[in-house]
């Protein structure tokens, strides 16, 4: 086993078991961030003269329609930000989309709410089936591994597209971006939320009913016959527009009373305590290293400052007997179940079916046509 090491640029270390250093230590996220991405990258006028172009497609595709776009919304930051510049300074027209997975926070309620009223836009929501949801799961749960919010991030991505697909919308807005994301999670922390073999040879062993309702939504579906079939893009304007998370923040919490979470990904109760505390207490991987090292890149955020808010745990020591509890009491089993499967031996998505070589094929040829800036994961 490798000595433990951790990045001389940014907060990344072994806990990524596929990391790898250069002579100066600095890891390879780092070099690819300024290999493949920063080169490409501009949000600034050249970027906003593009995304102006884009706007003038998608409103000549809107005319005569209720809207013009879609956009998905979790109520987080980045979709915020990027609601509130659409429609604010470009003019869009958005069908607000949102999906309830049953693991909304208040808070996340609130924020995508008084985004859309003070803007004026209409907001749908599709409910998934609690059942279904709360059974897939509990599938994630028993199996052992690490990605346990496939089920809940598969369900959104898959209803927003079966609904864009249903309704011939042909721009889909994303708030995906490189200013906070420019790092990208190991696969081994989190995994394909696409692999259909996956989903279905967990749900298979350790589902107890049918999914019936529950959406689902295969890498090929959209991202080959939607995109080159249908002419459905997914365009992700903060990559061409100047964006930090703190000036986002500021301006929502001014403008629209907009709160902030605790952390990124947070406005899911699920999702705080999976990332919080499931994945760094039982696994060793800490998503804050991926969200800070992206913030580091990015100068939003120092190596020390970054290096000290780690020594805190992500989650309050105070408080997880309550968040173990709410836990448990959602997805109806006991304390003492829950606990069972955070003791449980260790498992990673190559101890079930997979088609990772059709995702590793289809990143590079990505990469090669310039539509994905780098393949690291």
């Amino acid at each position: 086993m490798s000595p433990y090491q951790t990045c001389s640029h940014c907060v990344m270390d072994t806990s990524d078991s596929q990391i790898v250093f250069d002579a100066a230590g600095v890891c390879d996220h780092c070099l690819g961030f300024k290999r493949d991405v920063l080169p490409s990258w501009h949000p600034d006028e050249k970027g906003a003269a593009m995304f102006r172009e884009m706007v003038t497609r998608i409103k000549a595709s809107g005319q005569g329609k209720p809207f013009d776009c879609i956009m998905g919304m979790s109520g987080g930051l980045d979709s915020s930000y990027l609601l509130h510049l659409a429609v604010s300074e470009f003019g869009l027209r958005p069908l607000v989309f949102h999906v309830d997975g049953g693991w909304n926070t208040d808070i996340a309620v609130n924020n995508i709410q008084v985004l859309v009223d003070k803007l004026g836009l209409d907001l749908y929501t599709e409910v998934i089936n609690w059942e279904e949801m709360r059974d897939f799961q509990l599938a994630f749960f028993k199996s052992g591994v690490p990605h346990l919010d496939i089920p809940q991030d598969h369900a959104f991505v898959a209803t927003l597209y079966h609904f864009a697909h249903k309704h011939g919308i042909k721009h889909i807005l994303n708030g995906g971006n490189f200013a906070t994301e420019c790092v990208r999670n190991p696969l081994e922390w989190l995994y394909y939320g696409t692999d259909m073999a996956q989903l279905r040879d967990i749900h298979r062993r350790f589902g107890s009913i049918p999914l019936r309702t529950y959406p689902f939504s295969s890498v090929l579906f959209h991202k080959v016959y939607l995109r080159y079939l249908r002419g459905v893009q997914v365009l992700k304007p903060l990559n061409l527009l100047p964006y930090t998370k703190e000036h986002a923040s500021k301006t929502l919490a001014e403008t629209y009373g907009w709160r902030p979470y605790p952390q990124k990904h947070f406005e899911s109760r699920f999702t705080r305590f999976y990332e919080g505390y499931w994945l760094p207490t039982r696994f060793g991987y800490d998503t804050r290293r991926v969200q800070y090292s992206s913030l580091i890149q990015t100068g939003q955020m120092t190596r020390d400052d970054a290096l000290e808010r780690l020594k805190k745990p992500a989650y309050d020591p105070a408080t997880i007997d309550e968040d173990f509890e709410y836990i448990a009491t959602k997805l109806g089993i006991s304390v003492a179940e829950l606990r069972g499967y955070h003791e449980m031996p260790l498992k990673t998505y190559r101890d079930y079916k997979n088609r990772e070589w059709m995702f590793d094929l289809g990143a590079k040829v990505l990469k090669m046509l310039g539509v994905e800036r780098s393949i690291k994961r």
